[in-house]
């Protein structure tokens, strides 16, 4: 694969060319949608614009915003992280998976590791959702619930799932499309170039940053923080992308589910999907222990080196034996 740019880039320059990349996929990804708009939805721009401000008050607004926010995620994060490998001419396996996955069991044991440390944060999601900011900051603090309310009500209104239809729909666009999308980007291009700037660690901690101040919800910093933690790691010890995008759909299609079920009214028990109260200690303690026991576990079978694979080759001798070391 030949590109237009020296492999040998600063991680910087990539990170600022990234950047670039989104901005040329976004301008793609709205061309798509004005036409999906006027061909798919019969609407005119003017008319477009008035269901976005207010989607509740027409009936196409869920579908249309579902179908923006679906197919910028894909347009700009998708199309600049890839946009970026093929123009350093690194093929997408290599850029964003130099290590092949281990065993098919990674991925299920990432998928229950996320699950393991929800009761663990919910935690922090009820310390960071009533945290204050200093006096000095009050109208800042003001402004940010102000926005974040607002965000509140337009994530309640696209996640209210009226039928098994929409629920699919939502796991597409709300679970599925960002785990691929955000993990390119996030793990896969910025801690990527950060790691290789700096340190191992401070490119996680770094990337876990940006990829919890990008969402622009203050008073869900931290737990997102944390969880970018979990998933740089996961990306750093395996060094295959799938890793962190199974866990990080695994986040979000979760959560969709209990949604889905708690609306049908299949929660007896009178969980609130929609609370931001941490669960009872007795789930929590498990959970922060099960969490911990779960990474050391993970960081000692993906760190750990491959195994000699045996090669048989025939010569004039006879069949002779000959170890490999396989790559990592």
């Amino acid at each position: 694969m030949k590109g237009f740019l020296p492999r040998t880039l600063h991680p910087g320059l990539q990170i600022l060319l990234l950047l670039a990349f989104m901005v040329a996929g976004a301008c793609v990804g709205y061309a798509v949608i004005f036409a999906w708009v006027l061909a798919g939805f019969g609407l005119s721009l003017p008319t477009m614009q008035k269901v976005i401000q207010n989607p509740t008050a027409y009936p196409q607004g869920w579908n249309l915003l579902m179908m923006m926010q679906g197919v910028l995620l894909f347009t700009a994060l998708t199309g600049g992280a890839l946009g970026l490998a093929s123009a350093l001419g690194i093929g997408w396996a290599d850029y964003f998976s130099p290590r092949r996955l281990g065993a098919g069991w990674w991925l299920l044991a990432v998928a229950a590791l996320i699950i393991v440390t929800l009761p663990f944060m919910s935690t922090l999601i009820a310390w960071n959702a009533g945290a204050h900011f200093p006096a000095a900051f009050h109208e800042f603090e003001v402004w940010a619930r102000a926005s974040e309310d607002k965000a509140a009500f337009l994530t309640k209104f696209l996640t209210k799932f009226n039928s098994g239809t929409r629920f699919l729909i939502g796991v597409v666009v709300i679970a599925l499309v960002p785990a691929i999308s955000e993990e390119l980007v996030f793990r896969g291009v910025i801690q990527k170039n950060l790691v290789r700037w700096f340190s191992p660690h401070v490119g996680v901690w770094l990337g876990a940053a940006i990829f919890s101040a990008i969402h622009f919800q203050f008073f869900g910093f931290v737990p997102r923080f944390v969880l970018g933690l979990v998933l740089g790691y996961l990306y750093l010890w395996s060094g295959n992308i799938l890793v962190s995008m199974v866990a990080h759909f695994t986040q979000n299609a979760f959560q969709l589910l209990m949604l889905f079920l708690a609306q049908r009214g299949q929660f007896g028990w009178g969980f609130d999907p929609d609370s931001n109260e941490a669960l009872p200690w007795t789930l929590v303690i498990p959970s922060a222990l099960l969490t911990a026991g779960l990474l050391y576990f993970l960081h000692q079978r993906f760190t750990a080196p491959a195994p000699p694979t045996t090669m048989l080759t025939l010569s004039s001798e006879g069949v002779a034996v000959r170890q490999n070391e396989a790559l990592t």
